[in-house]
């Protein structure tokens, strides 16, 4: 009996234990999905603590742990859920188990643990698995690109988050949760730190004060990432999703993020509203903008996103409205995070990603946006901005080669810190150059399908190849770093090419113009256009035959004597200036002398005659009385050798 009692206490107990972990983890996990996660990271510790896990535990509390950056817990829990549930464990959480060994500085168990992420992912089209296997010496990449910076430190960190600077007058912007009194009631539940504000600050001198809160703009919740038009007057930033001044959150219960806009008024910032493209169900955040203000970009988990986070664009209008946003498409986005773009002068795109090969956490790339759609590397901006933990929210000075960057590497005064930076060395970028054009026969103007565009270097080494299409037309991409040749051939035709020197990149146009090997003429053709002669010119009010209209009647007297049985007749012709009855006259000397010519040059006077038609047969609208370009005008003085037989 007292056995039976002691087994029905621990059986109660039991239960009572299981129902109360239960209910913790119920709690937790509704903190979880609201991005609550240092609170629901607490309480799934503690029930792993006690013994209870499953693969679910081990997901949430790994992705508690990596999305605040705490790699080497997260580590720790993805190699429990992979050695214990690697049933369970899809793809993603063997791509965040890489992402945090790289940055604990595991690269080789990394590597590793990437190759069977890739291997899993090979027929998904993931473009994570895709650039591992496509570049295995990302590394060497990343060293190449190394110790372009002098580093050192931004007088203005606190022992809180200070990130996202933003130039701003003759100083900066950035964003910070520091003591602003408060700390109990208006600490935000991600990761139990007190709510972001704009903060500006003249960062150029030391004696210049001290940050202060941007005037008009911080509410009690969040504003982080920043960025003013070049004019001065107008600011983007993000804030917690508000309406009526109060959290506003979605369906799941989640506050999103929304990017604002606000109107500079009397040297303080008002007339705040948020922006049409943003939305209750998806966050949008971190804006930049281009040089010349009139594109947005930024980072965006809204329908048609590739991953966690992608980057996007909207053009602003002149009356100030926008465009539906782009995404920027997959050379940028990967199915993980995509996010602070950072536009240059010369349209460099700067952006944190983990999706792209780093070397760990959040690292800073960089891709010029010519490239998007053609090929052209993205590159990691290498060490020491990058490291093995998040490094976030970049800018760059174009003239002064002077920057900014956040980080919560080890050593810093707070959990993010903002660094500055001389950039001693420019990043190199592969120069890709854009070719587009069409293949045309050269007689007929006709478009020829399936014709042949080369690109051939220097040494004569074919580089690259591409087929016209239905409508005649080409595109390719060369190396512009170097000379290139682009030749366009098709069976049938003699072959031609144009030489392109190194240049600046910018897309160009090219249109090839083929002459048929063999040439079909018949009755009525005008032989000056198959043969492609060039416009036959006089002197004015004379008809002699002068030295460079010689040479091409010289290719009309080679086919002559090349085909014995063919006969011609010479038709000049005169634009409309000048009375019509002399225009007239003087054609028909013009005409007598070109066949006179011929005669001397041995062509039987049967084989050839000559008539002058004057502006009668006028080619275009040049008529009498009517202005025209002296262009038009030319097309009108023309000499035909029409074949007879």
């Amino acid at each position: 009996m007292k056995y039976t009692r002691s087994l029905l206490l621990v059986l109660l107990l039991a239960s009572s234990l299981l129902q109360a972990q239960q209910q913790q983890l119920h709690r937790a996990n509704q903190a979880y999905e609201a991005y609550a996660f240092k609170p629901a990271q607490d309480i799934y510790r503690k029930v792993l603590d006690r013994g209870f896990e499953s693969a679910d535990l081990y997901k949430r509390l790994g992705n508690a742990y990596y999305f605040n950056a705490e790699y080497a817990e997260a580590a720790n829990m993805y190699d429990s859920l992979i050695v214990k549930y690697e049933s369970e464990a899809g793809a993603d959480y063997f791509f965040r188990f890489a992402q945090a060994l790289r940055s604990t500085g595991n690269n080789q168990l990394a590597d590793s643990i990437m190759g069977r992420f890739a291997a899993m992912s090979r027929n998904l089209a993931d473009a994570r698995a895709t650039m591992f296997e496509d570049d295995r010496d990302y590394m060497a990449e990343i060293e190449a690109n190394s110790e372009r910076y002098a580093m050192d430190t931004f007088q203005f960190n606190s022992r809180y988050s200070d990130f996202a600077p933003a130039f701003y007058k003759t100083g900066m912007l950035f964003s910070s949760d520091r003591d602003t009194g408060n700390l109990a009631r208006y600490r935000h539940t991600w990761n139990q730190r007190d709510f972001l504000d704009l903060y500006e600050v003249n960062a150029d001198s030391a004696s210049r004060g001290t940050p202060v809160k941007l005037n008009g703009v911080n509410t009690r919740y969040h504003e982080s990432t920043s960025v003013v038009s070049p004019d001065g007057s107008t600011l983007y930033f993000t804030r917690t999703n508000l309406v009526n001044e109060k959290r506003a959150a979605d369906e799941e219960g989640v506050v999103r993020l929304k990017i604002y806009r606000a109107r500079l008024i009397d040297g303080v910032w008002g007339e705040i509203e948020d922006l049409p493209f943003n939305n209750d169900s998806y966050s949008v955040a971190h804006p930049a903008l281009s040089p010349d203000g009139k594109v947005l970009y930024f980072a965006s988990d809204m329908t048609g996103s590739r991953g966690q986070s992608d980057l996007w664009r909207v053009v602003i209008k002149d009356d100030g409205t926008f465009s539906s946003p782009e995404n920027l498409g997959p050379k940028i986005n990967t199915e993980a995070r995509e996010t602070f773009p950072f536009v240059t002068s010369d349209t460099t795109l700067y952006f944190a990603s983990d999706g792209h090969p780093g070397l760990g956490g959040l690292d800073i790339f960089a891709v010029k946006l010519a490239y998007l759609s053609f090929e052209g590397k993205v590159l990691n901006v290498g060490r020491p901005v990058n490291s093995a933990m998040d490094d976030f929210t970049y800018i760059i000075s174009d003239s002064t080669k002077r920057g900014f960057f956040a980080s919560n590497r080890p050593g810093g005064e707070g959990d993010d810190d903002i660094y500055s930076f001389l950039e001693t060395r420019p990043l190199e970028f592969d120069c890709v150059q854009a070719i587009t054009g069409t293949v045309r026969d050269k007689i007929t103007n006709e478009l020829l399908v399936g014709a042949t565009v080369r690109v051939i270097d220097e040494n004569n080494n074919e580089i690259g190849s591409a087929i016209t299409d239905g409508e005649g037309k080409y595109k390719i991409t060369l190396d512009c770093n170097q000379g290139n040749f682009v030749r366009a051939s098709r069976e049938g035709y003699i072959p031609s090419e144009e030489y392109l020197p190194a240049s600046d990149g910018k897309p160009r146009i090219m249109d090839f113009y083929l002459e048929p090997e063999t040439i079909m003429a018949g009755y009525g053709d005008d032989l000056a256009k198959l043969l492609q002669l060039s416009t036959i010119y006089f002197d004015f009010d004379k008809w002699n035959i002068r030295p460079d209209a010689e040479i091409e009647i010289q290719k009309v007297i080679a086919a002559m004597e090349k085909y014995p049985s063919l006969k011609i007749k010479v038709n000049s012709h005169t634009d409309s200036r000048g009375p019509d009855a002399y225009n007239l006259y003087l054609s028909q000397k013009r005409a007598e002398a070109t066949v006179r010519y011929m005669v001397s040059k041995g062509i039987a006077a049967e084989r050839v005659t000559g008539e002058g038609f004057g502006e009668t047969r006028l080619i275009n609208g040049c008529a009498n009385g009517v202005r025209c370009s002296d262009a038009d005008h030319e097309m009108n003085r023309r000499s035909e050798f029409i074949i007879l037989e």
